[in-house]
């Protein structure tokens, strides 16, 4: 059992049943009583997120994951498949599972797998990913004065907004925590 006080971002819990992994924290200290600690929380197994506040006494189970380093294969409706670089099983996870990640899966991309009691249950992706832009609008004349943006679609149907000069078959470099372009390659 862990205090709520040790929570931070990207820590994994359990609760009631369920694990949770925090997306977001605060630490909240009324003028009178016990500290109130913010959180928003994803369940790993339901993808589902919500609020919750904890008091600063409350303690919670953590878990140990194990980690292992995994390569995106492809995917099949609901599922999508990676294959162990060491072992060359090949779990699958949900697109529920997976979250907003499923935008920056390109075949080949190394990722680190997390499990639970040996199973699957989220994917840590890489810093930055490259990407292929797939449909581009053509940029307007006279529109340079102010650093004017587009919005272009990638390769995974990803919309990311880039400076005009970027066109279609143009290889972008985009930050996966923010989905954010930050430059062309």
């Amino acid at each position: 059992m862990i205090s709520v006080t040790e929570l931070r971002k990207n820590v994994t819990f359990e609760m009631d049943g369920q694990l949770y992994k925090v997306l977001e924290y605060e630490h909240y200290k009324p003028g009178r009583g016990n500290a109130i600690i913010r959180t928003r929380l994803r369940n790993l197994r339901t993808g589902a997120t919500i609020d919750r506040n904890f008091l600063s006494g409350d303690r919670v189970q953590d878990v140990r994951l194990e980690h292992h380093t995994v390569q995106y294969l492809y995917h099949d409706g609901d599922l999508y498949y990676f294959m162990d670089t060491e072992t060359f099983e090949q779990p699958a996870l949900t697109v529920e599972a997976l979250g907003d990640a499923v935008n920056y899966l390109k075949e080949g991309v190394t990722l680190e797998l997390s499990l639970y009691e040996g199973k699957p249950i989220e994917v840590e992706l890489p810093t930055t990913v490259d990407m292929v832009v797939a449909d581009a609008p053509m940029a307007i004349a006279g529109d340079t004065a102010t650093g004017a943006t587009k919005q272009v679609t990638t390769e995974t149907g990803l919309k990311v907004t880039v400076p005009l000069f970027v066109q279609e078959g143009d290889t972008i470099r985009v930050d996966t925590r923010t989905g954010a372009y930050l430059t062309r390659v």
